[in-house]
């Protein structure tokens, strides 16, 4: 478990070892706390698709990011069970900002929202997931 009072310090040195979001796509924590997390990344050459536009999965792999962090901290293991993406608009800026947030986090099932805009604030996508709580012991 990754404790509510974790700095954010830690929780980028543990979630650092989420290799494919954080090496692969870029991706990187700016906030993080108990149901709620904010991650970007710039976009560069390698998330982009043969139309030059950013590529789903490296958008669906930004919100995942976030609602890994979101669920995560302050809770026992959570792994996500159901997920739904809307695509509204391609990105017109430098930069993708995945916002999560808890809708109901509970013992045992979480459900959360996840929110991308670009930098210039143009609502890119929406993911909505359900999560389980694994309990340990």
């Amino acid at each position: 478990m990754i404790d509510e009072d974790c700095p954010i310090e830690g929780v980028r040195e543990y979630f650092g070892n989420d290799h494919f979001a954080t090496e692969a796509c870029g991706c990187l924590v700016d906030e993080a706390s108990h149901g709620h997390a904010v991650c970007e990344f710039d976009v560069a050459e390698g998330h982009l698709n043969a139309q030059g536009n950013v590529m789903g999965g490296a958008i669906f792999t930004l919100c995942d990011f976030a609602l890994a962090i979101a669920c995560n901290i302050g809770e026992h293991p959570t792994v996500s069970v159901e997920s739904s993406i809307h695509y509204m608009s391609g990105c017109r800026g430098t930069r993708l900002i995945a916002t999560c947030d808890a809708d109901k986090s509970g013992r045992s099932l979480g459900f959360y929202t996840v929110d991308v805009v670009d930098d210039l604030g143009t609502p890119v996508a929406r993911m909505t997931a359900t999560c389980f709580r694994r309990a340990e012991g």
